[in-house]
């Protein structure tokens, strides 16, 4: 009998097959002592288990390339961290196992990071996955991770290490579900980057017995178990539908009476702008920089390095826009050199322009670095800063640019509640304003945006959110600059028409995502996206909004 189940969903698409389980996770070695004689040959063995599992994720993300290969590197540097395999040999010094001083060890980080307010959560999980796979590797056991099938299969897990979703085969895995994990965790945005159908934060899917034939759409966050006849033939109809229109909307983004919206692209690197130049992107709203830093956490890379990288993006987009956001290190994303290690939440800490103004030489080398890289090219070249509060902020990011010779427009990032409300002081400084939804969500409503347990908090339609969407539009409008948006609020695309309503100017996505919000504005008039802006923000919860602005351009 079918009945009906409703996680968040993260990825378009409907994916109708059987389940199939991730891989159990390593069970706890056992606590026996070893002789002190032994304890340099169980050292021996921690490190080559370290350094063969970074090597294996290394390789990982040489193959996935983009945002995941960022992911993946990010993961082999935390398997490596002199700090933990320091604690490693400390304990098999005094008497473990190899195998259990690592899972000591990485138990003890792993509960300062849940302990530093959870703000870590995704990095949490991340760092269970590097344990299981070091300890898989002593234990001479099976790693865990995708299962072997020969036949399609919908996955379902407690949730997804990057190390896993980045290499999914889409031929094999037609979605996936996960009972942790939000809409802005790393396996979401690495599952709209693939292209995979898949829900994420539901409770209980653990419980889905093997083999259960299930339908997943991703856009609903819908779960319909043992579906009925009738049920998979309205869901391939619809399926069959939206790939039409997509197939049908080509060309620049606009609403059905003209007005127009550039549909620009989020990409980590050179790795992802073929994907986003099929997708027909317009240019890049969100360059993340990270990934360069992300190859050595311990030395910030030269300029001549990042002057190659950011010129191949640069000259994929010729008479383009590219947005490039300069390092937005701390938090999530700690750096040796740069961020502090004893911050109690790194979440209100140091992180974003706070650390490169801390640095003013990494910051004035990454700006003179996208100044030539811009020579000679006639792309429109944008720079903004992440984690802006407030005027005095916009200013000093300003004043670093122009001080680099930097001959582009400068802007600031809203993802503090406090640039959104004074977002016209901090249009005075800067030319333009880009809404980073993700985080503004987290600011807004104290909820960690990697968290599954508040996962409805996090949820783009929440009208408080979209309250300061407005304000922010409004502010730049009334400056005459622009204000986009490059969180992932805008790759879907029944709330790209609200935030176009809201007087959004431009939206930036993943590029999977692209079609289908090019699809969805070219229905609707300006109008209507207007008048479903302000449905969405008359009432009180996220669902009430959604429903408001469907019913609206729906003409109900």
């Amino acid at each position: 009998m079918e009945t009906t189940l409703r996680g968040v969903g993260v990825s378009h698409g409907v994916a109708i097959g059987e389940v199939r389980h991730m891989g159990t996770a390593v069970l706890e070695p056992p606590a026996k002592q070893i002789p002190a004689e032994d304890a340099e040959r169980e050292q021996g063995r921690a490190r080559q288990a370290v350094d063969a599992v970074a090597a294996d994720l290394n390789a990982r993300g040489n193959l996935a390339g983009g945002e995941a290969q960022a992911v993946l590197e990010a993961q082999a540097m935390m398997a490596q961290d002199p700090e933990l395999m320091a604690d490693v040999d400390r304990r098999i010094a005094v008497g473990s196992t190899a195998e259990r001083g690592v899972y000591d060890a990485f138990a003890a980080y792993r509960a300062l990071l849940a302990g530093a307010g959870e703000y870590l959560a995704g990095r949490v999980a991340d760092l269970d996955d590097v344990r299981n796979r070091i300890v898989a590797r002593l234990l001479g056991v099976p790693m865990p991770g995708v299962p072997d099938s020969d036949e399609p299969y919908v996955l379902i897990a407690r949730d997804l290490a990057p190390a896993d979703t980045a290499l999914l085969d889409p031929t094999l895995v037609l979605g996936f579900v996960t009972e942790e994990g939000g809409p802005t965790s790393h396996s979401a945005i690495l599952a709209r980057a693939l292209g995979v159908p898949a829900v994420v934060a539901l409770p209980g899917a653990g419980e889905l017995a093997e083999g259960t034939v299930i339908a997943v759409d991703g856009s609903t966050g819908e779960i319909f178990v043992e579906p009925s006849e009738e049920r998979k033939a309205q869901l391939r109809a619809a399926a069959a539908q939206r790939k039409a229109a997509l197939a049908a909307s080509s060309g620049p983004g606009s609403t059905s009476d003209g007005h127009m919206v550039p549909l620009l692209a989020n990409v980590g690197g050179p790795a992802d702008v073929p994907a986003a130049i099929e997708a027909g992107a317009e240019g890049v709203g969100l360059f993340r920089t990270e990934f360069l830093f992300l190859d050595d956490s311990k030395n910030a890379p030269s300029e001549a390095k990042q002057v190659e990288a950011y010129r191949q993006v640069l000259e994929a987009f010729p008479e383009g826009r590219v947005v490039v956001r300069v390092l937005d290190a701390g938090a999530d994303k700690p750096l040796d050199f740069l961020t502090p290690a004893d911050e109690p939440n790194p979440a209100l800490g140091v992180r974003g322009l706070r650390t490169l103004l801390d640095h003013p030489d990494v910051l004035q080398t990454q700006l003179t670095a996208l100044a030539k890289a811009a020579e000679g090219l006639p792309v429109h070249l944008e720079v903004m800063a992440p984690m802006v509060a407030d005027r005095a902020d916009a200013k000093a990011f300003a004043d670093a640019c122009r001080a680099a010779g930097l001959r582009a427009k400068f802007g600031a990032m809203v993802e503090i509640p406090s640039a959104a409300l004074r977002a016209r002081s901090v249009l005075q400084e800067v030319e333009f304003l880009s809404l980073g939804t993700n985080d503004l969500a987290q600011y807004t409503f104290a909820a960690d945006r990697q968290v599954g347990a508040v996962s409805r908090l996090q949820d783009p339609w929440q009208p408080a959110l979209l309250d300061l969407v407005a304000l922010s539009a409004e502010a730049a409008r009334a400056e005459g600059k622009s204000c986009g948006v490059c969180g992932e609020a805008a790759a879907d695309p029944l709330l790209a028409c609200v935030l176009i309503g809201l007087g959004v100017t431009s939206l930036s996505m993943g590029a999977a995502s692209i079609p289908y919000v090019r699809a969805s504005l070219a229905k609707y008039t300006l109008a209507q996206c207007e008048r479903a802006a302000a449905a969405a923000r008359a009432v009180d919860s996220a669902d009430e909004a959604r429903d408001a602005a469907q019913a609206v351009l729906s003409g109900e």
